[in-house]
């Protein structure tokens, strides 16, 4: 656990990183993009979507979509998971831990580098917090996602309340 307010600078050290979060959309079913419960904020999957509501990339891991690609895509779906999280708490400051992160990939049969793809994630959490980046994980792969997404990546947060 990191203590308190080494976390203070987080939109300083996205802009000098150079990570742009991107606007917060409606969600796409019936659910909320964000669920908290105590100090615990549980991020719905999100999808690597672009700024006019398409995705990045379309199709499935080992076919369609690279590892690069792959990865690109799920670092995407984490700058969403913190768009939502800023729009939700209304300051990334006050984020102690990323604790999970769920990754699924859409992988053609025979794809086993589900967990590479997933990295796209994990890195862009790492970079941001540091220690409190790090996180337990599942990294699986699917038969398809919704809008054939290539990734869908979803979050457990510990916030300061």
């Amino acid at each position: 656990m990191r203590e308190v307010g080494i976390m203070a600078e987080i939109e300083k050290k996205l802009t000098a990183e150079g990570i742009a979060l991107p606007a917060v959309k409606a969600p796409i079913g019936n659910y909320v993009d964000v669920q908290i419960t105590g100090n615990l904020a549980f991020v719905s999957g999100k999808l690597p979507l672009k700024d006019d509501g398409s995705l990045l990339y379309t199709g499935k891991l080992g076919t369609e979509v690279n590892i690069d690609e792959g990865y690109a895509a799920a670092a995407l779906c984490a700058r969403h998971i913190l768009a939502c999280l800023r729009n939700e708490l209304g300051d990334l400051d006050k984020i102690r831990q990323v604790a999970r992160v769920g990754g699924f990939v859409a992988a053609a049969e025979g794809f086993v580098d589900v967990p590479k793809v997933v990295n796209g994630a994990s890195d862009l959490f790492v970079k941001v917090f540091g220690d409190a980046g790090r996180h337990a994980r599942a990294a699986v792969g699917v038969a398809s996602l919704p809008l054939n997404a290539p990734v869908e990546i979803e979050a457990l947060i510990e916030f300061s309340v």
